[in-house]
């Protein structure tokens, strides 16, 4: 999730590579999308052309070279699940350690359920309807490509399992929670396994709200 400023949020795909070898540049192409008018409840995604985020971000790190790559591809949803929670219950059930996993996944045919931060609350947020009656939903069209993060099993760092925002070049973009058109809907993915996992600025008092 990505703090615009002091009264605004967004949900942010982060994209950047940094600068490495010499004769290379750093490259920002990160989009972002947020709500343009509240009382409207319009959206917009946009280019996001900083380096900085904030409140929470889930990021795959990689040396950005060609590589082997887990290529999945899934047609017709058939129980409640989304796609993402189907890999990561898959490894979490196969495998006794943490598994991590990056990559990028596109939603080529069918809606999906996004939300959207809107300002932030004035009020405290102290439970999952608190969150989900703040956040504002919606129902986007693909094709929806998506940067998402998971790991099948809690390693002991308090970390949110399971985080894939997305974008369009039709203005769609947001937090994925799952297709809302089991028939049709069609994904395609390509993932990496990753070698370690970190925890940056973990809080001293956590809970498990509006994780989902």
């Amino acid at each position: 999730e990505q703090g615009i400023n002091a009264e605004y949020g967004a949900e942010l795909v982060n994209n950047v590579k940094t600068a490495g070898e010499p004769g290379t540049e750093a490259l920002i192409r990160s989009r972002h999308t947020m709500i343009i008018d509240e009382e409207k409840n319009q959206y917009e995604c946009r280019e996001y052309p900083y380096n900085e985020l904030g409140l929470l971000g889930n990021l795959y790190l990689c040396r950005g070279k060609p590589g082997k790559v887990i290529r999945v591809t899934a047609k017709k949803r058939t129980g409640p699940e989304n796609f993402i929670h189907c890999l990561n219950q898959g490894l979490a059930e196969d495998f006794d350690d943490p598994i991590a996993v990056g990559g990028t996944f596109i939603l080529l045919e069918g809606t999906a359920k996004l939300h959207v931060m809107p300002g932030f609350s004035c009020t405290p947020l102290h439970s999952n309807d608190d969150v989900n009656n703040w956040l504002r939903f919606f129902d986007m069209p693909g094709p929806l490509v998506h940067t998402s993060v998971f790991v099948s099993k809690d390693p002991g760092l308090d970390l949110r399992l399971e985080h894939s925002h997305c974008f369009s070049d039709h203005g769609a973009g947001g937090h994925y929670h799952y297709d809302t058109t089991p028939e049709t809907v069609c994904y395609e993915g390509y993932f990496s396994i990753a070698e370690k996992i970190y925890r940056v600025d973990a809080p001293e008092v956590t809970h498990m709200i509006g994780r989902d």
